[in-house]
């Protein structure tokens, strides 16, 4: 572990006054979460915390401070952790003073003269009892005995070997960080250490242990000793030893032949992307002697990566150690904010068996010295005596302590994790029901709407558990499920636990074989397809039978994966991937899917141990696909879309008397992705005789998918003397061109309605006001009726621009500029970190729709932690280059908060740039990019041209008097309508009996015109 600023926390502050979630009527952002339960993890194993620091530190404080922070990490009431790893020390020589921080010089179990310095290094000898020390480390061994009894899972770890086991002769690093630190000549000693501790705490304290760590953080450069001019180290702070991937393979095999039966963690690699590098870099024998992988998440880039390398490999994985520091308080929601959407981060694109915090317990002084920092979410001194009190030693909690109790509450050892479509979102299924966990970090309440559909569900309720700044894990009000979904209101900067009882998991796969996909690349846009014997990318082609793919479900989610169009099967042979002929099932031919719930996936294939990749990150059409280790990039991950077609729309056609239809050649499928597809259909007509009155006659047909499928398809028909047609609206700003409807509704004399194609003639625009055009709409061959369409001409105002894509000149894998269009103004959408070689700008490319005239931007910041990461320093625009730059023009704009407004030049279309320059050695991360145009603004004018009384207009109607009287036949049944100047004004009508009134409203809701109405008997 190595502590950094990441971001920064808050506190507790006991009370029950949170705004609970309710069900909701309203709330300034809405969100709907989806939980599919067919996408399970592993089974959850629990939650858990390091012993180091804390353990060394307090073991030895006073019975009631050090019970205290016990029931606060292991309580029911407190965090309610179930797994904990014993940090084996390692111990510096005895002449060596002190030099580690509090807490971090954890005793060694060697026992050696007192006179011994670190050059004497060749003495130990593990046969001789002589030199072991069993009554070491008694303050994090009083831990062991206060909280077994909570402990499900222990496992022992290490952070460097003893002083005589380094190569420094020191255990907080070599003197050159980046050197193997662990003796080569010592590594079958070094595994004996942590073998035969390991055995001793299981006899002495009636514990099992799970799995032996070796490692901790061994492929970085933060482990480094330095010493003073008087001989004497100065500085690392705490223990750690660097181990490339050849020495980690060694350090395990070692272990595994000093105890073949013991189960080997590793390597606990400070963020997955070294852990990619550390795995692929150890020998087969130390892969194979892997029985977990174990991961930290101090850098997030990759996770993916490591989730698949576990799949891959066949073991469970844990997230064994985070920490960081949200905030600068221990009050506000900043902290458990942030740790909250840690977790669910983790949780999404790790989906480990277990999530392991560093030490919850902070040293208080070490804190406020740093700067306030909130690392931790316990604070107290590390230098209390045995004279303190919790009066004088006390211990505070921030806001991380409370929303971690979201998470390991109601989370619990034996459920697994689901998928949901929400990045602010985590669901997890049990027997008797699920739970969701979604954080709100917006300044304002949000409504959530949970989507129960994939369960089954009987007398189903919700039940929110909110965490705010107004009060913890408050309970609120059970909202029942109402069909398959319930709303409810959640607080601003709040995390809520939602329990749901009254549903189970039906227990289906989590892909269907009677289900047609297709399987689109991220990075290329382009479908997988077979090509002869093997895989290429093709652009999409809705017609290609061969673009499409079935599964064959094949038990422990590993799926065959079959074309449609040629019935080959996807597999992988001799490392290469390839389109064969479906036979006998075996690894090779078997895959597993995973996703972190956005859409998209990666394909695992089991014997290979590799994921389906496109060659060379290639996105041309014909590019071919091959396998690859996991690098979360783009060529790796697969839009699954589902393309079975169930059902066809209803096709609308019209007709006169005495003439038959002419019907569409093609009828509409939607899909289940929600894309929709033209099918050729096939009519059977009826006889002539059906068209020679006015009315609706029924069509039915076939129409045939890509695979030849047969699907039911209906016309209707409408029959009938069309005689006028609906007067129609559109808009336009002064100087713009209107988008007119291509359509318009033709009314019949037996009521009849239709929807007809028009042509418009021309108007002028220049001025604000009301223009009215005239069109012809076409009827059938040789019959046409006249259109009208009013278009109002407002002042240009300026609106949000849908439609536009964009790039960027690098993305960090696993991330995505689609997301930056998604309308989500505070998810983590593009990234581009790098752990090291940062790129010095970035340009953001905006591809604007055709015909739009943008005025500007803004961009909304992703703040990555409390001290600016994520957040540019300047941003300027420009206009792309030929060879992918940008030419920015003006000077560029100082960032001094998350959401940034870009003035971009007059009318620019087609595509604009912006180059983002983060701060020295900085990243960034951005959640959106918005990008506003010239758009017809709101009508004020609320003016009245007529008032109709059963459809008759008023005589002599004048606007300016608001009083009518009007005879009518029946006073039982009166319709008052009324006309207004501006098409997109409204009307309301009010009013019973003998008396009406009108209103007409404004666009904008700025003008009232209002009339009464009295009905009188006449006529």
């Amino acid at each position: 572990m190595k502590i950094r600023a990441l971001l920064t926390a808050t506190a507790l502050a006991v009370s029950t006054l949170a705004a609970p979630a309710t069900a909701a009527p309203a709330a300034a952002a809405t969100t709907t979460i989806t939980i599919d339960p067919s996408y399970r993890g592993p089974e959850w194993e629990g939650w858990g915390t390091s012993l180091a620091w804390l353990s060394h530190a307090t073991g030895d404080y006073p019975d009631e401070i050090r019970n205290r922070l016990a029931d606060l990490l292991f309580g029911a009431d407190g965090l309610n952790l179930n797994i904990a790893r014993y940090n084996i020390g390692g111990g510096n020589a005895p002449t060596v003073r002190s030099y580690l921080r509090p807490g971090g010089d954890v005793p060694g179990w060697w026992k050696a003269p007192s006179g011994y310095t670190p050059a004497d290094s060749d003495w130990w000898d593990p046969a001789n009892p002589e030199h072991w020390d069993w009554n070491a480390d008694a303050n994090q061994r009083w831990w062991v005995d206060r909280i077994k009894a909570d402990i499900d899972h222990w496992e022992t770890f290490s952070n460097s070997p003893p002083w005589f086991q380094t190569v420094s002769g020191y255990v907080s690093g070599g003197f050159d960080p980046n050197t193997d630190q662990i003796r080569a000549d010592r590594l079958d000693e070094f595994a004996t250490y942590l073998v035969r501790v390991t055995e001793f705490l299981e006899k002495t304290h009636g514990i099992t242990v799970d799995a032996i760590e070796p490692l901790n953080e061994p492929n970085t450069n933060y482990w480094r000793t330095t010493l003073g001019s008087d001989g004497q180290p100065t500085g690392g702070r705490q223990e750690g030893a660097h181990a490339g991937p050849a020495l980690q393979a060694a350090v395990i095999e070692a272990l595994r032949r000093a105890a073949p039966d013991r189960a080997i963690a590793a390597p606990d690699e400070t963020n997955p992307g070294t852990l990619v590098t550390d795995w692929y870099g150890m020998t087969p024998a130390a892969r194979d002697a892997v029985d977990r992988i174990n991961v930290h998440t101090y850098g997030t880039g990759g996770r993916t990566s490591v989730r698949d390398i576990a799949k891959a490999e066949q073991r469970p994985l844990w997230m064994s150690e985070v920490e960081g520091s949200w905030g600068k308080d221990f009050t506000s929601m900043d902290s458990g904010l942030g740790m909250a959407q840690r977790i669910i981060d983790d949780l999404r694109e790790l989906e480990p068996s277990a999530w392991v915090l560093w030490q919850p317990v902070e040293d208080a002084e070490n804190m406020v010295a740093e700067g306030n920092l909130q690392w931790g979410s316990i604070h107290v001194p590390f230098d209390c005596t045995a004279t303190d009190t919790l009066a004088t030693c006390p211990v505070r909690t921030n806001t991380k302590f409370d929303t971690i109790r979201n998470f390991t509450h109601y989370v619990k050892p034996g459920d697994h994790l689901v998928k949901t479509d929400s990045t602010r979102s985590i669901a997890a299924v049990s027997p008797t029901g699920a739970t969701v966990v979604h954080a709100n970090p917006a300044a304002t309440g949000e409504t959530v709407t949970l989507d129960l559909s994939g369960f089954d569900i009987r007398r189903a309720t919700v039940t929110p558990v909110v965490t705010a700044a107004s009060g913890k894990l408050v309970r609120g009000t059970p909202v029942r499920v109402t069909g398959t979904k319930a709303t409810l209101t959640v607080p601003a900067q709040s995390v809520t636990t939602f329990l749901v009882s009254g549903v189970t998991d039906p227990g289906a796969t989590h892909l269907s074989a009677d289900r047609t996909y297709r399987l689109q690349g991220v990075a290329s846009g382009r479908s997988l397809t077979p090509s002869g014997d093997g895989i290429v990318i093709r652009t999409g082609d809705t017609t290609a039978a061969n673009q499409l793919w079935t599964v064959q479900p094949s038990g422990n989610d590993r799926y065959q994966v079959i074309n449609a169009g040629t019935g080959q099967r996807l597999a992988v042979r001799d490392g290469r991937a390839v389109a064969e002929t479906a036979g006998t099932v075996d690894d090779g031919a078997l895959w597993l899917f995973s996703t972190t719930g956005d859409g998209t996936y990666t394909l695992v294939n089991v014997g290979a141990r590799r994921l389906l990749d496109v060659n060379g990150e290639a996105t041309a059409d014909g590019s071919p696909v091959g396998t690859y280790l996991p690098t979360s990039a783009g060529n790796q991950r697969w839009a699954l879309k589902d393309e079975t077609v169930g059902r066809t729309e209803i096709a609308l056609a019209h007709t006169v008397p005495g003439r038959a239809p002419v019907l569409p050649a093609t009828v509409t499928a939607v899909l289940p992705s929600g894309e929709s597809r033209a099918l050729p259909v096939t009519w059977t007509l009826p006889a002539a005789s059906k068209w020679r009155r006015p009315g609706v006659v029924l069509v039915r047909g076939t129409a045939t998918d890509t695979l030849g499928r047969r699907i039911a398809a209906t016309a209707k028909v409408t029959v009938d003397v069309w005689t006028a047609t609906e007067p129609t609206r559109a808009k336009a700003y002064t100087g713009g061109i209107p988008a007119m409807p291509g359509t318009v509704t033709a009314v019949g004399r037996h009521g009849g309605r239709a929807t007809v194609p028009v042509t418009w003639g021309t108007g002028d625009y220049s001025r604000t006001g009301v223009v009215t055009v005239a069109g012809t709409a076409r009827i059938v061959a040789g019959q046409t009726l006249p259109a009208t369409v009013r278009v109002q001409v407002t002042a240009p105002s300026e609106g949000l621009l849908d439609g536009i894509t964009v790039g960027a000149s690098y993305t960090e894998p696993g991330y995505s500029t689609a997301g930056l269009t998604n309308g989500n103004l505070t998810d983590k959408a593009w990234s581009n970190w790098k752990g090291s070689g940062r790129n010095p700008v970035e340009t953001l490319t905006a591809t604007l729709p055709a015909g739009a005239s943008a005025g500007r931007a803004v961009l909304h910041f992703y703040p990555d932690n409390s001290s600016g990461g994520g957040v540019a320093a300047t941003v300027q625009a420009g206009t792309p280059t030929a060879d992918g730059g940008c030419q920015v023009t003006g000077s560029p704009i100082t960032v001094t908060s998350a959401v940034v407004d870009v003035p971009l030049a007059t009318g620019s279309a087609g595509t604009v740039c912006l180059r983002l320059t983060p701060t020295p050695d900085g990243y960034l991360t951005v959640s959106e990019l918005q990008v506003y145009a010239k758009a017809p603004g709101r009508g004020t004018d609320a003016s009245v041209t007529s008032i109709l009384v059963d459809g008759v207009p008023i005589k002599k109607f004048n606007p300016a008097v608001t009083t009518w009287r009007v005879p009518v036949r029946d006073l039982s049944c009166v319709q008052v309508t009324a006309v207004t100047t501006d098409p997109y004004a409204t009307v309301a009508v009010t009013g019973s009996g003998r008396t009406r009134t009108v209103v007409s409203t404004g666009e904008d809701g700025s003008a009232q015109r209002t009339y009464r109405i009295t009905l009188v008997r006449g006529r």
